[in-house]
């Protein structure tokens, strides 16, 4: 069988096998627990799932969108369009049905990744059996899969394309062809569409560290001819960076503007300290404690993630309690690599083991985090580091690295020559450690009990959302010591293998599938812990509910916000605009708002509020707040629901004769969050008005603003001012916003913090809103070109190899 056939044959394996590994969520019908899923990612496959098939095959990018029914209407200024690019993927959510085909997007990204890994093993002279190990690792190693749990659909989707990078990276190295290095920063582009950026930017420093490691070794290893190579090799390393930004473009501009002043951006917006990023102790929450190490050999040392509220999974004796604010996924990777990791180093200590140990090493100590004077420093003096707040999540470079030095293991354990030497019987011996200081752990759990109590006090007593209660500290304790119990077997079952290899009772045919087998049977039982499913939510099939109804019938220029602790995403989805919808990341301004919002304040009525929706219970006991402002216009005919209608919401635009500038944004939300501020006489500004106000006290007449069309992008209003006034419109003020006045281009001002403004002269105009942001439309052009370029390069190369398969034989 040639070297092709087989590596096809051993790719389909791995995909048969992870199919059977994750069947568990594969055909179940149900969906995964987890809240990213269940509010976001499913509605999102609910709405592509509406559209035709014919739509899979549209990638065009198009302009940059406004949504004007998410979040008091939100846009990335065109920084997500990208995701376009990959709009056959939705094929699957047409072919499978909703829940399952979000598991499947799941596991066949997966499968990418292990395929990415078992071509780099391959690559880097390794045999099909080693390289499946590797990519199987990459695949289903607890710290990968259990992203499953916390329902990063799109982080898994982004991970799965950095094996590929460095694929195609080290091809570039070892052929030092133009295309390879092309193809690598274009692939790394392709990952940074995936739209998590953190763990785009994470491999942008993998890919750095090993450009400058594998440049530095190939100068070493040729010293008499290395000088001449330098220059050669600096400028391909530089054509990966260049192509990849140019390529990323119509990502990057608008989101490199976009990201400036959000709450992960800019705190010194709302702190005032001349800041740019996160603040070091946000930065710097999620960082991997070291005692926590403990855990890449006994996974449950400090419990199982599991979810903050509705179902969990009742395989997990006790959840996480560690250091850590929370976690949803757990940093074990399995005993067998950590086995097979000393025999590259021992019997094969080259550039590619060094670099590999590298990027676990490096890895390991970048997720500590906070505890390491190493991050402390990159997070002080590296661009972008204080960008993110999760160091713990580049162990997803770990991974890739133990995958690759594990498949070297595999090889070196399969060589018959090997098994023969001196430097594997000390290899043995040297294992066996492993199994020896885990049954010491465990003896010193059984018998220093309470020694260990006195040492971990301070957390294994902690209350946690879903633990309380007298016997806590007794029931996590006993987690441990039954999960350094199955650790100590794990590890001396693998050890008994790997004996019973070196005595040659297993021969090199069969010790690979003991040695797999052993490895499933590990991290399946862990990751069977994070792979749970629950039915889907049931509202989601509520599109023709009476109280969706009823909303919908209202013009989208008004809006709801559900007070009764309901998925803002159900009304959202029906085309029904929405007040607030959960997101990590928030523009600072809008931050500040909703952290200050109070709704018998005139702050609903400026954002044109004009339902609230109630349990029925729950208006019960806040009526007497309420009716002062707001009354009852519906109720469900289960009676759990009622609507509330905002007596006194503004219209979506109006004309105010009067304005303050602000001494701060604190004194602006007090002064939004205090009743008598009346929004209609006087707006709150940030800078003075170009023309001379009147300081009235009466409000200008409604009728004299009309809008005349409202859609998402494209807002005109028509205005008569009898005086200097300022229209202010119930929209966010937002970058990339652009109005004209009757014609001629005007400046839109920040009003009452977090709506726009524009200043009109006596008379009667026309205001034309339109969504255009500049940098996407560069970033957009910058990006064609490089993929016009790229298609170029990649005719040219095999244009090239179709000449010679053409050309007559000698």
């Amino acid at each position: 069988m040639s070297d092709k056939k087989k590596d096809l044959l051993c790719l389909a394996a791995l995909l048969v096998l992870l199919i059977l590994f994750f069947a568990k969520i594969l055909f179940t019908g149900k969906i995964i627990r987890a809240h990213d899923i269940t509010s976001d990612f499913y509605w999102n496959v609910l709405s592509v799932m509406k559209y035709p098939f014919t739509s899979c095959f549209d990638m065009s990018v198009g302009k940059a969108g406004w949504n004007m029914f998410v979040n008091s209407g939100t846009s990335t200024s065109g920084g997500t369009n990208a995701l376009r690019l990959f709009n056959f993927r939705n094929i699957l959510f047409h072919i499978i049905p909703a829940p399952e085909n979000i598991a499947w997007f799941i596991v066949l990204h997966l499968f990418f990744g292990a395929a990415g890994v078992y071509c780099c093993c391959r690559l880097i002279g390794a045999g099909s059996c080693a390289a499946f190990l590797g990519g199987l690792i990459f695949a289903i190693a607890p710290e990968n899969a259990s992203l499953i749990n916390a329902g990063h659909v799109m982080k898994i989707a982004t991970i799965s394309f950095a094996p590929w990078v460095f694929f195609f990276f080290e091809k570039g190295f070892q052929t030092r062809r133009l295309i390879f290095f092309l193809t690598t920063g274009f692939v790394l582009a392709l990952q940074f569409f995936n739209i998590h950026w953190q763990i785009a930017y994470y491999t942008c420093l993998g890919v750095g560290v090993y450009g400058i490691g594998r440049t530095l070794g190939i100068v070493l290893e040729n010293r008499h001819n290395g000088k001449k190579e330098i220059p050669r090799l600096i400028g391909l390393n530089l054509v990966v960076v260049l192509f990849f930004l140019s390529s990323v473009a119509i990502s990057l501009a608008p989101l490199t503007r976009w990201s400036k002043d959000t709450n992960r951006g800019n705190p010194s917006f709302s702190t005032g300290k001349a800041e740019d990023g996160l603040t070091r102790d946000e930065a710097m929450n999620w960082s991997l404690p070291p005692e926590e190490l403990g855990v890449f050999a006994v996974p449950g040392l400090f419990g199982f993630s599991a979810k903050d509220a509705g179902e969990n999974p009742t395989n997990i004796q006790a959840y996480y309690w560690g250091r850590m604010n929370f976690s949803q996924t757990i940093s074990y990777m399995g005993i067998l690599p950590w086995i097979l990791l000393p025999l590259p180093l021992i019997f094969r200590r080259d550039r590619y083991t060094w670099l590999a140990l590298m990027a676990i090493g490096a890895g390991i100590l970048f997720s500590m985090g906070k505890y390491t004077p190493f991050y402390n420093f990159l997070f002080d003096y590296f661009p972008g580091i204080n960008r993110f707040r999760v160091p713990k999540m580049i162990m997803f470079i770990p991974v890739l690295g133990l995958g690759i030095v594990a498949a070297r293991g595999l090889d070196i354990l399969l060589d018959e020559k090997t098994r023969g030497t001196k430097g594997f019987n000390r290899y043995l011996l040297g294992i066996s450690a492993l199994p020896a200081i885990l049954l010491l752990a465990l003896a010193s759990q059984l018998l220093a009990q309470k020694f260990w109590f006195n040492a971990l006090e301070n957390l294994i007593v902690q209350p946690s959302l879903l633990e309380q209660g007298p016997d806590l500290a007794i029931h996590r304790w006993q987690n441990m010591v039954t999960e350094t119990g199955v650790a100590v077997s794990v590890s001396l079952i693998t050890l008994a293998a790997m004996y019973c290899y070196a005595r040659k009772w297993l021969s090199p045919a069969i010790i690979p599938f003991v040695l797999i087998a052993l490895y499933l049977e590990d991290v399946g039982r862990v990751d069977g812990k994070f792979l749970f499913v629950v039915d889907p939510p049931r509202h989601v099939e509520a599109a023709a509910s009476p109280l969706l109804q009823f909303l919908s019938r209202e013009s989208k220029e008004y809006r709801v916000l559900p007070m009764d602790h309901s998925d803002p995403m159900e009304y959202a989805k029906n085309r029904i605009p929405v007040v607030f919808t959960e997101n990590a990341t928030q523009k600072q301004r809008w931050q500040n708002y909703l952290d200050a919002f109070d709704i018998t304040s005139s702050m609903p009525d400026l954002l044109n509020v004009k339902y609230l929706v109630y349990g029925h219970d729950q208006y019960a006991q806040e009526k007497e707040k309420l009716d002062a402002k707001y009354r009852q216009v519906f109720q469900t005919p289960d009676g759990s629901k009622v609507v509330l209608e905002n007596r006194t919401v503004l219209p979506k635009a109006w004309l105010v004769p009067s304005v303050a500038q602000t001494n701060g944004v604190g004194n602006t939300l007090a002064t939004l969050q205090n009743p008598a501020f009346d929004p209609r006489k006087t707006a709150i500004v940030e800078s003075p008005a170009p023309y001379p106000m009147e300081n009235s006290s009466n409000a200008l007449p409604p009728q004299n603003v009309a809008v005349a069309k409202y859609e998402a992008d494209h807002i005109i209003v028509d205005a008569r001012a009898a005086q200097n006034a300022l229209l202010v419109l119930g929209e966010k003020f937002y970058e990339g916003w652009k109005v004209t006045v009757d014609g001629k281009s005007r400046e839109i001002y920040p009003v009452d913090h977090v709506l726009r403004g524009v200043y009109l002269t006596p008379g009667d105009h026309k205001v034309e809103f339109v969504f255009d942001p500049l940098p996407y439309k560069a970033g957009k052009l910058l990006t064609l070109l490089s993929c016009a370029f790229f298609v170029i390069m990649v005719i040219r190369e095999n244009a090239g190899r179709m000449k010679n398969i053409f050309k007559p034989a000698a």
